[in-house]
């Protein structure tokens, strides 16, 4: 006999209660609960789908008796993809792929399924496109589909018995909003919908070593569209940075249990397609061909590499009762901190001035080594002197008005000579134990140093 559950979901938390109610008492959230329907009816026949019993039921093993190996890697074809992912693809892992719509998921997952399906059995599974429309982006993109299966399926359990036949090394679910179970008798997207079709999915990997792609949608807000459990669910979180209009996208991982996290791939959108940028410091550094106040370059730290940024900064004279503050990659509470220590360690006012920073590229800086290079580009704009075109500036600066050491000071100042910087300004806890050739090195320790080092 089908018996149907009526419950209420949190979409921020997927807490669940009998009924509804304003807030989410587990998350405090509010307005967020939504109406869901269980039925009983193929929770058997997904089980035995994914395998539940016979020789892949779980067992209890020791510890001990587990044998451990090397991680097993696959190319994507794309090395940007790959140093995102830590080095490659890991067999059995469920990566979630996140991003604005039309910034390019779907591009990127085709391309690197085209080039993997040479070497390797794959499998396209599209939700919102139909497989003439695939088939005509593979084509405009150039890529190779001799290879490469394309299925039409939104249901969990269909998708999970096709793919036990094909045996796929590696699957793009696109997307994880348009699938749905049996179990659950809500509308695809919703909260129940989202969770358990992932769990299905998730089950499925882990058992057959099938490395699968979930595409996410985002909410106006920027996060995940679906339950916040997802995210822990899956093994790697990617999420595509940057305007849809501007060429470049980025790809960053804020999540992986198999490689470092908040690293950063680069790639450049063009007609055919995503291609990766080699030398991704050359987009950050698009300077005008005469120094111009407020303009100053820093060695940022993303994942495994170093990356040269160019900070602007503007300062005008405010008309306004309550001068403004405005960043754009860069946190803006961070910016009041630091002109509030700028005006009491180094006697330079702000109150009556508009302050507006900008991180050229898209590119969101998160670190505190920015700091100093924030505070020099500010002081630069307002006493409008430019600072020198060859001058690289890292550095956090603390509340007391010192100039904090960072991690990796050296690789990031042996980066900027690559690049043809001469001079830098840097913690002198961080000052190299031997010269960096070709670059003059200026260790500070107070923000007072380093002003003194600007004036010349």
């Amino acid at each position: 006999m089908i018996k149907h559950k009526t419950i209420y979901a949190c979409s921020a938390c997927a807490a669940q209660f009998p009924k509804w109610q304003g807030q989410c008492t587990d998350c405090g959230a509010w307005n967020t609960l939504a109406e869901e329907t269980y039925s009983n009816a193929a929770s058997m026949k997904s089980q035995q789908s994914v395998g539940y019993s016979g020789e892949n039921a779980s067992k209890i093993l020791n510890l001990a008796d587990i044998k451990t190996e090397e991680v097993d890697r696959i190319s994507s074809g794309l090395l940007e993809l790959d140093r995102v992912l830590g080095g490659g693809i890991v067999k059995g892992s469920i990566i979630l792929l996140g991003g604005d719509p039309g910034i390019g998921k779907s591009t990127l997952l085709l391309q690197s399924l085209g080039e993997l399906s040479q070497a390797h059995k794959t499998l396209y599974i599209t939700g919102e496109e139909s497989l003439q429309q695939i088939s005509m982006r593979a084509s405009r993109l150039e890529t190779p589909s001799s290879g490469l299966k394309v299925l039409a399926e939104t249901q969990v359990e269909r998708i999970i018995e096709l793919a036990m036949k094909e045996k796929p090394t590696i699957m793009v679910i696109d997307s994880i909003q348009t699938m749905f179970t049996e179990n659950v008798s809500s509308a695809p997207g919703s909260v129940s919908q989202v969770r358990e079709s992932t769990a299905q999915l998730v089950r499925y990997a882990k058992q057959h070593g099938t490395a699968i792609f979930l595409v996410g949608h985002v909410t106006k807000e920027g996060t995940l569209a679906g339950p916040r459990v997802l995210e822990h669910m899956v093994d790697t979180v990617l999420y595509f940075e940057g305007d849809s209009n501007s060429r470049f996208r980025l790809v960053r991982a804020i999540k992986n249990r198999f490689g470092a996290v908040n690293e950063l791939g680069v790639f450049a959108m063009t007609e055919k397609g995503l291609k990766e940028v080699n030398n991704p410091s050359a987009i950050f550094l698009s300077r005008e061909s005469s120094p111009s106040p407020g303009s100053i370059i820093m060695v940022t730290w993303e994942g495994t590499r170093p990356l040269l940024v160019e900070v602007q900064a503007l300062v005008d004279e405010s008309h306004m009762q309550n001068p403004r503050r405005v960043t754009v990659g860069f946190d803006h509470q961070r910016l009041s901190l630091l002109l509030a220590v700028l005006h009491r360690h180094a006697g330079i006012a702000m109150h009556d001035q508009d302050v507006f920073v900008n991180i050229v590229g898209g590119l969101r800086i998160n670190e505190t080594a920015v700091d100093l290079a924030v505070l020099l580009a500010v002081v630069s704009s307002f006493r409008n002197k430019p600072l020198p075109e060859d001058l690289v500036v890292f550095g956090e600066v603390g509340l007391g008005g010192e100039v904090r050491p960072i991690q990796n000071g050296v690789e990031r100042l042996k980066d900027a000579a690559k690049h043809g910087f001469k001079q830098a300004i840097i913690p002198k806890a961080n000052m190299p134990k031997k010269p960096i050739e070709g670059m003059k090195v200026h260790g500070v320790s107070k923000i007072e140093e380093a002003l003194e080092v600007f004036r010349g």
